[in-house]
């Protein structure tokens, strides 16, 4: 397990990850910070426990959002697939559909054909 630093609101933290996850603790450290950062700003001193706790709410409304989009995306995706398996489904149909008329067909032809050339049946 790998230990790394992090800055958060000018403040310290000794975090641990797994190996190899060190550059992404540190990109998130970083969001968190400059979230802060971009509240205190707007806010003033609120006090760092609370500025703390409102970012955190708001990174955590953005991931909800995403999940959201993410899930309505994903509906939409099964329903496509959904979709184009049935009209996939309806083509199939329609081909064999389309080949058992042909074949219909041919063997009206063969038979006027051979009654044209008084041909008797072979069956």
């Amino acid at each position: 397990m790998a230990q790394l630093s992090v800055t958060i609101d000018g403040k310290q933290f000794r975090m641990a990850c797994e190996d190899g996850q060190e550059a992404h603790l540190e990109k998130l450290a970083a969001h968190l910070d400059q979230r802060v950062k971009t509240m205190r700003e707007s806010f003033g001193e609120i006090g760092d426990l609370r500025l703390s706790v409102m970012a955190a709410l708001m990174v955590c409304d953005e991931y909800y959002e995403e999940k959201r989009r993410n899930d309505t995306l994903q509906e939409a995706a099964q329903h496509d697939r959904a979709a184009r398996s049935e009209a996939a489904e309806s083509v199939n149909q329609r081909d064999n559909a389309i080949a058992a008329a042909i074949d219909g067909l041919t063997q009206r032809i063969e038979r006027i054909t051979r009654s044209l050339t008084h041909t008797p049946d072979e069956n």
